[in-house]
């Protein structure tokens, strides 16, 4: 038997362990149990391939951008030390700016819709990302020198200024040196097209006709196209937190993290180092605001970014365990395969099966019909309060991790601050001198 064990502690047998310590065996392995139980579901639900497919594309959609979230989450938290609970504020700031400054200026609008700046799409998102990145050193500056849960205070408040600022009646619609715009107020605002979109519409509209030949509905091909290109801004979001985590600049970080004033004393100016990291952060969270609550709906509303959003994000993170980017992925597809989405799949099956119809509208309702003998009113209470159910779910999943791994699923990966594993070292160090021993024995 190896020493290898699964996450939960169960020791791996030797075929086993040495496919699962590669990082994309544990991501795939993971999304692949969850594709399968949402494939079990929908042969329940009777699914057709246009069914099964859509709702892997949102399974998918939901994991890839939480994912890249929680990505961001993991280098501010795991690697640097900073506890940032201001995640929704910035990708506010990242949609908002490059809405507002791609919509068409003041006379080329449509009637009552808000007016803009008629930015080129592509440079309104460049202009979105720096905007969010510069938000993020305005905001790292005054409050780097406060530590773990006032920061997280301080970023937490400064994500709910902005949020009630877009929200504002009084920035509805403005003019400022004769350039109208607005943020919508609380009523929110129309954002860009699509571009993966639009492309199906047009040129890509052989591709589309191909899908529907297969008894693909159309419009899933866009869908998955979008999924894919979010899938690259994902992939792209490891591979440079990773390549940061390994880098000069990423052990520099990881010593902030264990010990600040023990890096200090080696000459590193820890407060450059993690303004830079809180400012990389902030301009990914801003791109991700862009394709997420941009482009994928067209319409934005500040209460598209309330403290929830950040909670679910950082949710994914403890799962998976700070300090693994790979824990990180795979806490991200449980948590949204099995809490956020979870219970509105389960409550799908229970109607198909039970029959449930109507609604109680009170707990004691639900429970008052249970002392006759009836269970159907108290299962229609319980899925009528999805949200309230996903919480349940968050707290028992949180409650067990803290019993059995409390540093997350794969939080206890070590992570080498030198560029030389010192402990390898030691270890050869220590079989070359029991070898000279034993060699020095038989002389003697």
């Amino acid at each position: 038997m190896s020493g290898a064990t699964d996450p939960v502690g169960r020791r791996l047998p030797d075929w086993a362990a040495g496919y699962w310590e590669r990082d994309v065996v544990k991501i795939f392995a993971t999304l692949g149990v969850v594709y399968l139980l949402y494939l079990i579901t929908g042969v329940l639900l009777g699914y057709d391939l246009s069914g099964q497919l859509n709702s892997l594309r949102r399974v998918t959609f939901l994991v890839v951008v939480y994912g890249i979230a929680a990505l961001v989450v993991n280098l501010h938290w795991g690697y640097s030390g900073l506890f940032n609970i201001g995640v929704a504020g910035f990708m506010a700031i990242g949609v908002y700016t490059a809405t507002i400054l791609s919509r068409p200026v003041a006379g080329q609008n449509p009637t009552g819709s808000l007016p803009g700046f008629g930015v080129p799409l592509a440079l309104a998102v460049v202009a979105g990302v720096l905007v969010a990145a510069a938000a993020g050193y305005v905001a790292a500056l005054p409050s780097l020198r406060l530590r773990d849960d006032y920061f997280a205070i301080v970023t937490l408040a400064f994500a709910e200024i902005v949020r009630i600022t877009f929200q504002s009646a009084e920035l509805q619609e403005v003019t400022v040196l004769g350039w109208t715009f607005g943020t919508g107020g609380g009523r929110g605002i129309r954002t860009f097209s699509n571009p993966v979109r639009d492309f199906f519409d047009t040129a890509g509209q052989p591709v589309v006709a191909a899908a529907e030949g297969l008894g693909i509905d159309g419009q899933l091909v866009a869908g998955w196209a979008f999924v894919l290109v979010l899938l690259a801004i994902l992939v792209g979001t490891y591979l440079l937190i990773a390549r940061l985590s390994a880098s000069p600049f990423g052990r520099v970080l990881k010593g902030i993290r264990d010990d600040e004033e023990a890096t200090q004393s080696l000459a590193k100016r820890t407060s450059s180092f993690k303004v830079r990291a809180f400012v990389i952060g902030c301009a990914v969270l801003g791109l991700l605001g862009i394709v997420w609550q941009g482009a994928s709906s067209g319409y934005v509303t500040p209460s598209r970014f309330l403290p929830e959003l950040t909670f679910f994000i950082w949710i994914a993170v403890i799962v998976g365990g700070a300090g693994s980017n790979t824990g990180t992925v795979v806490g991200t597809i449980l948590f949204v395969g099995l809490v956020l989405e979870g219970p509105g799949q389960l409550r799908r099956v229970v109607e198909e099966f039970v029959g449930l119809s109507g609604s109680v509208p009170t707990f004691p309702d639900a429970l008052g019909a249970l002392g006759s003998g009836s269970v159907d009113p108290l299962l229609l209470y319980v899925f009528d309060q999805t949200s309230a159910l996903r919480v349940v779910l968050t707290g028992l999943l949180l409650i067990w991790l803290l019993k059995r791994r409390p540093q997350g699923l794969f939080g206890d990966r070590r992570e080498v601050a030198s560029s030389i594993d010192l402990e390898e070292r030691v270890q050869k160090r220590r079989g070359s001198g029991s070898e000279a021993q034993a060699q020095g024995g038989d002389a003697d």
